[in-house]
This record gives C-alpha cells, sequence and structure tokens, in this order.
C-alpha cells in the first residue's frame, strides 16, 4: 500500500524572488508553506529597485538587515528626452523630498536579495518544507490538489500558488489563458563604473527605441538598463569593454564622465502580458506567472510584493478555521483574484502605454507625452501625484 502524500496548506511553485517572498509571507502569516524550488543555477547581474512599501515588507519579515549594507539609495529620478522627435518633452526631476520621504527606495543587485530571500526561508523551520524538484503535474481532488514532483514526489495543498515566471506550468495546468504581447526591443544590461557621482539619482534617457537607464549601484556605480532595436542591442553587445563603454559614454551625453564596464553582459527580449484570470479553484498566480511589463519605471518587483502582500493578509485571516474546518484555499485563491484585478491592470497597460508612446512615430502621442511631463515639471501637484502612483500608492 503506497504512503499518502504529505499535505500542506500552501504550496509555492518558483524559487525566484517571486516564490522565496511568498513562502516567507505565507510562512508568517500561520500556515504551512512547501516550496517546490530546484536551486537556482544561473547567475542574474541585473538589479531590482526596491520602492516605497516593498522595504516595508522586507523589514516586516525581516528580511531587509541582511540588505542594507549592499542596497543603494534613490533619492532623485530623472527623465532626460534625447529623441530627435518635433515634440521634445522637456526634462522632469522627481525628489523623494517633495511627498515627505528620504528616499524613493534602494536598488539591490538580485543575487543578494535571492540569497536574502533564502536565508529567510531557510529561517522559518519546519513551516517551510523545501523540495527541491520542478513542478511537473497538478490534479484537482476533493479538498485539495494533489502535485507531482519531477524527483517523483507528490504533495497535496489546499491553496497552490504558481510563481513559477512567465511560462509556469502551474497556470498551464490551471488552464488559464494569457494575452500576450511583443516589442521591437531588446534590452542589454549590465553594471559600469564612471568618473562622475551618480548623486543617487536614477537617470532614465528616452529615446526613439525606448528609454536607456542609469541606476545607482553603489558609489561610483550603476546599472545600466539599455532597451533598443533587437540589430542595435545585437551590434553594441559584440563590442570589447572599452568601446561599449565609449557609446555608452556617448549616449548618456558623458553626464557621468569617463565609463568602464563592471560586469558580464546579459540581453533580455522585451515583451508584455497579463493572465486573463488571477486565480482559478485553488490555484493563485503572482509575479511573472500572472503579468509581465518591460523594465520601466521600477514596477516589475514592486507589483509583484503587492501581490504576495494581499495573498499574505487574505491568507491570514483564513488561517485558523474554526474547529472541525479546513484551510479554504478556494476562498483564499477567490479573494486573492479579485483583491489584485484592478491594481494588475492598470499598472500593466499603464507601462505598457509608456513604453509604446516612446515607440510611436505618431504626432498626436508625441505631443500628449510632450504636454504630459511638461505638467509634471511645472505643476507640483501633478509631479507629487505621479510619485506616489510609481510608489504604489
Amino acid at each position: 500500500m503506497s504512503e499518502a502524500p504529505q499535505h500542506f496548506d500552501v504550496a509555492v511553485v518558483g524559487g525566484g524572488p517571486a516564490g522565496l517572498a511568498a513562502a516567507v509571507a505565507l510562512a508568517d502569516a500561520g500556515v504551512r508553506v512547501a516550496l517546490i524550488a530546484p536551486r537556482p543555477g544561473v547567475d542574474d547581474w541585473r538589479t531590482t529597485a526596491l520602492l516605497g512599501g516593498s522595504i516595508d515588507f522586507l523589514e516586516r519579515h525581516g528580511i531587509w538587515e541582511g540588505l542594507r549594507a549592499v542596497a543603494a539609495p534613490l533619492r532623485r529620478m530623472r527623465l532626460i528626452d534625447a529623441s530627435d522627435r518635433l515634440f521634445r518633452a522637456p526634462d522632469v526631476a522627481f525628489d523623494a523630498r517633495e511627498i515627505g520621504r528620504e528616499l524613493f527606495g534602494y536598488n539591490v543587485a538580485n543575487g543578494p536579495l535571492v540569497a536574502a530571500l533564502s536565508d529567510a526561508v531557510a529561517g522559518r523551520g519546519t513551516s517551510i518544507v523545501r523540495f527541491e524538484a520542478l513542478f511537473q503535474a497538478l490534479d484537482h481532488r476533493r479538498g485539495a490538489d494533489l502535485l507531482r514532483l519531477s524527483s517523483g514526489e507528490a504533495i497535496t495543498a489546499a491553496l497552490v500558488i504558481a510563481a513559477d515566471g512567465r511560462k509556469s506550468g502551474v497556470r498551464q495546468a490551471a488552464g488559464i489563458e494569457v494575452k500576450s504581447w511583443s516589442y521591437p526591443q531588446e534590452a542589454l544590461v549590465l553594471a559600469l563604473k564612471h568618473a562622475e557621482p551618480h548623486h543617487d539619482t536614477s537617470t532614465e534617457f528616452h529615446t526613439e527605441a525606448g528609454p536607456f537607464t542609469l541606476v545607482p549601484h553603489g558609489p561610483g556605480r550603476s546599472s545600466l538598463v539599455w532597451m533598443d532595436r533587437p540589430d542595435v542591442i545585437e551590434r553594441v553587445s559584440e563590442l570589447n569593454d572599452a568601446a561599449l563603454a565609449l557609446e555608452i559614454e556617448r549616449r548618456s551625453g558623458s553626464a557621468f564622465g569617463v565609463v568602464t564596464i563592471d560586469s558580464p553582459r546579459q540581453r533580455w527580449p522585451i515583451s508584455g502580458f497579463r493572465a486573463r484570470h488571477l486565480a482559478s479553484g485553488r490555484v493563485a498566480l503572482l509575479g511573472e506567472a500572472a503579468h509581465g511589463i518591460p523594465p520601466i519605471g521600477a514596477q516589475g518587483f514592486n507589483l509583484t510584493l503587492r501581490d504576495v502582500e494581499t495573498l499574505e493578509e487574505i491568507v491570514r485571516v483564513l488561517a485558523h478555521p474554526p474547529a472541525g474546518q479546513a484551510f479554504d484555499g478556494t476562498a483564499a485563491a477567490g479573494r486573492y483574484g479579485e483583491a489584485r484585478r484592478f491594481d494588475v491592470t492598470g499598472r500593466v497597460t499603464g507601462v505598457d502605454l509608456l513604453n509604446r508612446s516612446l515607440l510611436s512615430g505618431f504626432l498626436p502621442v508625441q505631443f500628449a507625452r510632450a504636454a504630459g511631463l511638461t505638467l509634471a515639471r511645472e505643476l507640483g501637484p501633478v509631479r507629487r501625484l505621479l510619485m506616489r502612483s510609481g510608489l504604489g500608492g
């Protein structure tokens, strides 16, 4: 007679920042969590800008202290129209002090971020059981869903969290469709050193092919996200370090002085998508299993952490049902899907429109974008509204 599979209140599938954060938050909400996540095997040289409530989230769960020493503060954000179009937007600077904050947030390398989240998972003891295996199949059963793993193991869970990225196997197994689109862009990502200080300012040069963004990454150091046409990214990716540094100096108007490349390079295709539903049955989607957006305005992972926070609040309420009743994963997933629908739809749509406005040669679109940024520069209330909105408020 075969042994019955282990049962958990929640199974989180995915070992990236989204899955790790969800496992920690849900364990702290009072439920027993299975984390299905093989150890990451690929170095990620990207960084993540943690804004507003994201820092509060990490502090509440005891994660931030391990990141503070390697985090670069973000005090100001500057937008520069570097295009040659007829209607050019004015330069706009946003300062956190205008909305009563010392900082907008911090920029953190993905490697230390994943390490700190992994340490937090390990620190939860038996509240989180980690299975270093891949998700393979999902069977819906009465009272709980059965998850089959590549290790040959199987577990059951009242609630299943898909945090396994854009090609989510859990999302597919749950039958949730996505609306997706692509852009004529790729991104080149790397770290660089520069002679002139960045003054804790993130600088975003807007071009006809997308933003060219330098984000503080320590004293005299920045992370670069260069979005451009695929042929341009392919060409510059093949340059040697000295030639690439000169091209970056030229693109940034020598605003940062002499530049030197300070990391390996990574290329990423740019696309967007949104799941048509954020939950189905006992399955809830979060992070890049639910939504994907271009790296503009530091919205991606901050949107993910709002997913996690909402789920945590819902699970905390349902974590201790009356005697004789089980944790209701179907109710948790349904409430989560409703609670996150508006924010996710709004953010995904907003970032998509902003990126398309940079790419569009249609004069009315160029005029509207220039007019909007002019209002942001000249009118304090508009500027402060945009800053609070960017922080998730």
